[in-house]
């Protein structure tokens, strides 16, 4: 990144913590309301090398929420749109786009060409299940010394307050549906731990069932997936830096 383009980082993360960013490789797994907004954030920060992965392509529903959504990119494959908005945002970021639907058998292929030198991985898939299967890999190449730091998003639908959001281990979590069903799943797949953002909002009230038996879908305030996914890189950015903060203190570089 040019250097006149840190002049207003450089106070927060010194020279140390602008090279550590430089130095970082974050993946980020979804580029959906939360992930396309996180993925911003990380390129205006600073990091210096991102992995994009992301299947679909932009959709009029998508405008109210993802930084990539304009009619402008209408049809257009996520990771393409995100690309280009990275590269424009800072040239020198090494950007690398891959157009897949995350399975756990595609998992590991996915991640080969980067463990061991990822300093975060983002989830910010819609799946429960992938979500599971990502932070199992997590816990198995840990165990192998391989692993890497993860950071899940629970759910932001039919929420109205970004002051409700909280990290926490899953274990620790309340009040949010997706995370109950999610620690029963991390129960089930034997996944001790897994950082996560989640809202301890009651959700408001879900979309009636139609004469067909089918449920609206959730509704989703045009500014919450775009906090939860700000909120989520500037974890990742102080963590790789060395700042002060998060929610169990201060983090710590792997270098």
């Amino acid at each position: 990144m040019e250097a006149e383009q840190m002049t207003r980082l450089a106070p927060l993360f010194g020279t140390d913590g602008l090279a550590a960013l430089e130095r970082a490789t974050v993946l980020v797994i979804g580029l959906g309301g939360v992930g396309s907004n996180c993925v911003e954030a990380l390129a205006r920060g600073g990091v210096g090398h991102l992995v994009l992965v992301d299947r679909d392509v932009v959709e009029p529903s998508n405008i109210n929420r993802q930084a990539i959504a304009f009619h402008s990119t209408l049809g257009q494959y996520k990771t393409d749109v995100m690309a280009r908005m990275v590269r424009d945002i800072n040239p020198d970021c090494q950007v690398d786009a891959i157009r897949a639907f995350v399975t756990r058998d595609n998992l590991p292929e996915l991640l080969a060409p980067w463990i061991g030198r990822l300093d975060y991985v983002v989830d910010a898939i819609d799946t429960m299940s992938q979500k599971a299967d990502l932070a199992r890999l997590a816990q198995d190449l840990g165990e192998e010394g391989l692993g890497f730091p993860l950071v899940s998003a629970m759910g932001g639908g039919n929420k109205l307050r970004p002051e409700l959001l909280r990290f926490a281990d899953i274990n620790d979590t309340h009040t949010c549906p997706l995370c109950r069903d999610m620690r029963k799943l991390c129960r089930k797949r034997g996944i001790r731990h897994l950082e996560v953002l989640f809202s301890t909002e009651v959700p408001t009230r879900r979309a009636e069932v139609d004469a067909s038996g089918v449920r609206g879908p959730l509704g989703t305030a045009s500014y919450m997936p775009p906090i939860m996914g700000q909120m989520i890189a500037g974890h990742v950015i102080d963590r790789i830096a060395g700042v002060e903060g998060g929610h169990d203190g201060a983090p710590k570089q792997r270098r």
